[in-house]
């Protein structure tokens, strides 16, 4: 009575609110339902709006909307792009590959933009040390232009020398563009990236988090990392800018990971990636020719296509590409990833695999960077040893390394983990590679690490891990589709 007295329409008031919420509830149901996405993952949204109230719209908007079919660029800047840079594809059969290479070829060529790019060195680096050396090496001989994208950019010791050289660079007349995701930098001061640009470089967030784009912006993260010197030089892998990757951090190694350096053709389609994301943020379409390299006579046998994918495409790209791999294999698939949480159907790919006789080999971190992720990804350990994968748990320090070796002549590495984020929600990068001696190379790799820094799981020894773990494992994995 009393609050009536006070706020006469008080109760009317309630009412029109009430029914609002239920109007919005009942339009982002409606949503989930017309995308037509996984039907378990469209319950799992509809019962979290239903059961919790005003927090399951914000769940919603930040986490639970689609951004497949949206044309983030326009028709008309894709054209030009093509106009100043355009893709070329060479004939896979001229390096008598496999028919299972062959099919891959021409799925990510369906896909995106149709590219095989043959006439590629590539350089693989496992260790923050060696890469940045070479790194920076590389753009202190840059003369036109540098193109730089990295998900973090930090403002620590490698960072800031960098920065150093990109700002050097920029004085000396070089062309410096840089792309940082704002997420990922998110701890990063402002400071850092005004003072480049304030020194000529142009750095900028990709899709800034700002209010009122909060929702639309917040889940949607850049991981790739990618870098084009000159239009002869690129880089693509899965390292960050950080000291964690080179001298460690907060008293642990530095962490293991996968990063590669690429001289030749296939620096079109990095530089063509950048582009893409470039003009996104600046509207401004790049007018950078990468110039044809000469490499050396046995180069010309590798053959490899950079495949971007990202929440935007109608078809999840890598997340094709994979499992089309998976699918194809007779002989072997070595998977190393820091988080380990696959789809359904990639889960189904592996465990038919195996129990079709093909060698599966998992290697994933048994310290990672979260402790959510880490039991999530261990929740799948059983399947994998009931069906006969071999799982390795590597013990020596984190594993962030993203590579997927399959038969005799095909890899892949780059920015994708093996996990729901990478195939759904994040903007990705990675490089495919078809040639026999750089995947016995990465065979090498693989091996040595299990070997010198990895404990071996078996399921004696794995159903035997105490309840509480169990029980953890189990909740994080509840928790796996929007990690």
């Amino acid at each position: 009575m009393i609050i009536a007295e006070l706020f006469p329409y008080a109760h009317a008031v309630f009412y029109v609110f009430t029914a609002l919420y239920a109007i919005t509830t009942i339009a982002c149901m409606t949503v989930v339902i017309s995308e037509n996405r996984n039907p378990v993952r469209s319950l799992a949204w509809v019962t979290v709006l239903l059961l919790l109230p005003v927090v399951g719209i914000l769940l919603y908007f930040f986490f639970g909307r689609s951004l497949k079919n949206v044309m983030m660029i326009s028709r008309n800047s894709r054209r030009r792009q093509h106009i100043n840079d355009s893709l070329h594809s060479d004939d896979p059969n001229m390096l008598h590959l496999s028919e299972s290479s062959r099919q891959i070829i021409h799925l990510v060529n369906a896909l995106g933009e149709p590219h095989f790019l043959t006439g590629n060195e590539i350089e693989v680096f496992g260790e923050g040390a060696d890469k940045f050396a070479r790194l920076k090496a590389d753009l202190l001989s840059a003369k036109e232009f540098i193109n730089f994208q990295y998900y973090i950019f930090s403002a620590d010791t490698i960072g800031k020398e960098i920065a150093d050289i990109l700002i050097r660079k920029a004085h000396e007349g070089v062309k410096v563009r840089v792309i940082y995701d704002h997420v990922g930098s998110w701890s990063i001061a402002s400071s850092f990236f005004k003072h480049l640009r304030k020194e000529g470089v142009e750095a900028y967030p990709f899709l800034k988090v700002t209010f009122p784009q909060l929702a639309n912006r917040l889940n949607w993260r850049n991981h790739r990392k990618v870098v084009v010197i000159d239009g002869k030089v690129g880089y693509i892998g899965g390292m960050n800018v950080a000291d964690r990757y080179v001298s460690g951090e907060k008293g642990y190694r530095a962490w293991r990971d996968t990063h590669l350096r690429v001289v030749g053709s296939a620096v079109k389609g990095l530089q063509y990636t950048f582009a893409t994301d470039w003009n996104l943020m600046r509207r401004n379409p790049l007018h950078q020719v990468c110039p044809d390299v000469e490499v050396k006579p046995e180069a010309q046998k590798v053959g490899m296509q950079i495949v971007s994918s990202g929440p935007t495409q109608p078809f999840n790209a890598m997340s094709m590409v994979m499992l089309r791999a998976i699918s194809l294999a007779k002989k072997c698939i070595y998977i190393q990833t820091p988080y380990f949480l696959p789809e359904e159907s990639m889960m189904a790919a592996l465990l038919s695999a195996s129990l079709s006789g093909v060698d599966v080999r998992i290697m994933i971190p048994l310290y990672p960077d979260s402790k959510i992720l880490k039991y999530s990804s261990l929740s799948y350990v059983k399947e994998c040893l009931v069906s006969g994968i071999r799982v390795f748990l590597y013990t020596a320090r984190m594993l962030h390394a993203k590579c997927v070796i399959i038969d005799d002549e095909f890899v892949t590495t780059g920015s994708t983990n093996f996990d729901f984020r990478s195939f759904e929600h994040n903007f990705e990068c990675n490089a495919l590679i078809y040639n026999r001696s750089f995947c016995e190379q990465m065979k090498r790799m693989f091996m040595n690490d299990s070997h010198t820094s990895c404990t071996e799981m078996s399921i004696e020894e794995w159903v035997k891990r105490p309840l509480p773990q169990r029980a953890l494992e189990s909740m994080s994995r509840l928790l796996g589709p929007i990690l």
